[in-house]
């Protein structure tokens, strides 16, 4: 991998989307689970516009990519891309999140969409 100006932009653009919160436990929960829409709904008390708009963001730079089943969208994280490993380096970091996919559990809204 080069480490030209470009890399250093892309570096510098995905630090800038993980530099939000919500957006960063959401790709931490994505490191290891793939998630529905549904689930980030109920999990981060939002609306679905609101998350697919963050899951765009992530999306655009190859960070997430999307599969529809029925009317479902799941989210999973891009493992093979070329940004995951600059990614996984900073989740690595991170606490764990899987309370959360646990509340959601205890709660019944813990969505098995397959």
């Amino acid at each position: 991998m080069g480490m030209g100006k470009i890399e250093m932009e892309k570096a510098a653009h995905i630090l800038k989307l993980l530099g939000d919160k919500t957006r960063l436990t959401m790709v931490k929960i994505l490191n290891s689970h793939d998630c529905c829409v549904c689930e980030f709904v109920a999990m981060f008390q939002m609306s679905q516009p609101a998350i697919s708009q963050h899951m765009r963001k992530l999306k655009d730079a190859g960070i997430v990519g999307e599969t529809k089943r029925g009317q479902w969208v799941i989210y999973s994280l891009i493992k093979d891309g070329d940004m995951y490993p600059f990614v996984q380096a900073i989740l690595d970091n991170l606490p764990d999140q899987e309370y959360r996919l646990q509340l959601l559990e205890e709660k019944g809204l813990r969505i098995s969409c397959d």
